[in-house]
């Protein structure tokens, strides 16, 4: 393993995705706030902020990507942040930039050890202007049923192998977690079968060379892709996500 990355396992065994929708214009007001306000407020509960990034292909989506060490943990973390007096001094600026906040996948790792790797360095000061570095790009697999080890296996073994041969850095693999919401004043998405994975590339051209150098492979279009296809439900689910400056998490 690279030693200038630290696993997060200790602090991630539960994730959760938030993709909010918000008021057109309202994105950089409310990422100008969380990096602000939100970042180190909610690590100070024993959250873990992974990463905040625009949504490259929706301009009123802010995505971000926070862990827990468990859900007791979540629970405690969430009820002491929420209550706390920095979200209650700024939930009245933040609110109203949202349109919808309830796009919340709960996930948990897939593998023993498949959580994300988070490069060993500070985080930019407070203030600072400009984006973070990178792309980070969040593949969906929407499944009629629970994933089962034989999609975790064909991933693992299949997958990811042609994928990083294809340029992707695979950063992170997780499922649904199907535990109980334990703090229902914020929903998440019940009921679903979901896959995920995450990779980092140095910018969107490595990615769209990337998905050249995989429809180029026959390996990929005349087993693979069909195999993967079969297991889904649905189309996979594409999500281009661009660093914030303050973003832990960057290709």
């Amino acid at each position: 393993m690279n030693q200038s990355y630290i696993l997060f396992e200790a602090y991630s065994q539960v994730v959760e995705l938030r993709q909010y929708t918000l008021h057109p214009g309202q994105r950089d007001v409310l990422i100008e706030l969380f990096e602000r306000e939100f970042v180190e407020s909610q690590e100070a509960t024993g959250i873990r902020v992974i990463g905040q990034f625009r949504d490259l292909d929706n301009p009123d989506r802010f995505v971000w990507l926070r862990g827990f060490a468990d859900m007791p943990a979540r629970a405690r973390a969430l009820q002491a942040f929420y209550g706390g007096p920095v979200w209650q001094a700024h939930r009245d600026t933040a609110n109203p930039t949202m349109v919808d906040s309830d796009n919340v996948l709960q996930l948990c790792p897939a593998y023993a050890v498949s959580g994300f790797q988070i490069e060993r360095r500070p985080r930019a000061p407070v203030g600072e202007s400009g984006d973070g570095p990178g792309l980070v790009v969040a593949t969906l697999y929407h499944f009629d049923a629970a994933v089962d080890e034989d999609f975790l296996a064909f991933f693992a073994d299949e997958l990811v192998p042609v994928l990083e041969k294809c340029g992707a850095a695979v950063s992170a693999a997780l499922v649904n977690d199907a535990t109980p919401n334990n703090f229902p004043a914020l929903p998440v998405r019940e009921g679903e079968h979901v896959f995920a994975w995450f990779a980092r590339f140095a910018d969107v051209q490595a990615f769209d060379r990337h998905r050249a150098a995989l429809d180029a492979l026959p390996a990929w279009r005349e087993r693979l892709q069909p195999a993967l296809l079969r297991r889904l439900s649905r189309p996979p689910e594409t999500l281009r996500l661009a660093p914030t400056l303050r973003s832990r998490l960057h290709g």
